[in-house]
């Protein structure tokens, strides 16, 4: 295509994408160069939304073309060092430390947790969903939380269980109860941190905390540690399980390991399982049918953020290179076994594979949705979110796009 002729509406350089992941699927890699290259000199990292949603995913594509095992870039550290800066007070107990490329992604996670409403209502939601589901009667609280990074769920948590062993007048109704979390993380260094910041945080609330770190790595399978021993458990804790953005990463080709996972958890008889998920579906077979997928996903993502963010944000081109560009990369350029983000949609998949596993749904409160309301209207004041009730679950997404879920089961 002449370049003189090309448009750079936002609907055209998507085309283009598309037809650009068309002529991959059909093995056309010389034509496919010939429009990545003309792409890139339409993209940019610091231009509009389409610009830089173009931008990741030429990188995405070209990496699917000239190289077979495509990783996470482990150059994009600088970036994210900027991510604890606008953090809280509990946020800032953690120290820097950019050694290594898990970490430079756990302090954009910081970054994205406070730019963007998806993860606090993921965590507001299901906190509710567990205050609900273990009531002030219980004296013990065991909380086994999959993959933990910062632990910034959990300090509001704390917070609510100590204000609600008051009365109105401020006097003790009842002691709180004792809070004991089991988290699980593929970095002890990480996972200890977090435990000791939220000690810290524990002890500021007088709030009785114990912290018990457990690594998974390639040895260690999640439904290895899944035992009342290996958890230890006591018969008179309430338990929680709790999984934001995390069931993902137990999807596979075959699914007998996911299945094990819950029907474990299943095993354990929770109070309460929550669960948060981006509604995508990245795991298609098909290479172009998930590179659609994906574009319209994350091309909702990106006008987010446009329409959130002040040009050229420091925090949301980290958000972009570092987390997002790694996960387009992934689903994009990664195939086989290689691919982590196999994300699939909550009616179509999740909600089956719960039922199955013997879960039934608990419906997210009145009280839950008002705050999810009141956190959209007091730190995300844009009419372009929008926040939806399915099968008695909640789905926050841009315009008219579901982008994530969240659901509580028993």
């Amino acid at each position: 295509m002449p370049r003189g002729l090309m448009t750079t509406s936002p609907t055209h350089m998507r085309q283009l994408l598309i037809t650009c992941a068309e002529l991959i699927s059909q093995l056309d890699f010389s034509s496919a160069r010939r429009l990545i290259s003309l792409l890139s000199s339409k993209s940019s990292p610091f231009g509009d939304s389409t610009e830089r949603l173009t931008h990741q995913f030429v990188k995405a594509l070209s990496l699917r073309l000239n190289n077979p095992n495509p990783s996470s870039s482990a150059a994009l550290t600088t970036a994210a060092t900027a991510a604890a800066s606008s953090s809280s007070n509990y946020l800032l107990l953690e120290e820097e430390d950019d050694n290594n490329n898990e970490e430079a992604l756990h302090s954009c996670y910081l970054t994205l947790n406070q730019i963007t409403p998806f993860i606090r209502f993921s965590h507001l939601t299901a906190n509710q969903a567990i205050l609900e589901a273990i009531d002030s009667s219980h004296h013990s609280i065991h909380i086994l939380d999959f993959d933990i990074m910062h632990g910034v769920q959990w300090p509001p948590l704390m917070q609510a269980l100590t204000d609600r062993s008051y009365n109105s007048d401020r006097t003790v109704q009842h002691p709180p109860p004792m809070l004991r979390i089991t988290a699980t993380g593929h970095s002890l260094a990480l996972l200890l941190k977090t435990g000791d910041r939220l000690l810290k945080f524990a002890n500021s609330l007088g709030l009785a905390f114990h912290f018990h770190p457990l690594v998974l790595n390639d040895a260690v399978r999640p439904s290895d540690i899944i035992s009342p021993s290996t958890l230890g458990l006591l018969p008179n804790e309430a338990l929680a399980v709790n999984c934001v953005l995390y069931l993902h990463t137990l999807v596979t080709d075959d699914s007998r390991e996911l299945s094990l996972f819950l029907r474990k958890i299943k095993s354990l008889n929770p109070k309460v399982l929550t669960i948060a998920n981006k509604e995508a579906n990245h795991n298609h077979p098909l290479f172009f049918n998930r590179f659609v997928e994906a574009l319209e996903h994350y091309g909702a993502v990106f006008d987010s953020l446009e329409a959130t963010l002040p040009p050229n944000s420091r925090e949301r081109q980290a958000v972009e290179d570092v987390w997002m560009g790694r996960e387009i990369r992934d689903v994009v350029g990664a195939e086989e076994g290689r691919r982590r983000q196999r994300h699939e949609k909550y009616e179509t998949y999740w909600e089956v594979m719960l039922r199955r596993a013997g879960f039934e749904n608990v419906a997210l409160s009145p009280f839950a949705l008002s705050q999810a309301k009141l956190l959209l209207r007091l730190h995300y004041p844009s009419e372009g979110y929008q926040l939806r009730i399915i099968n008695d679950s909640f789905f926050l997404g841009w315009q008219n796009r579901p982008l994530f879920s969240v659901s509580s089961w028993h």
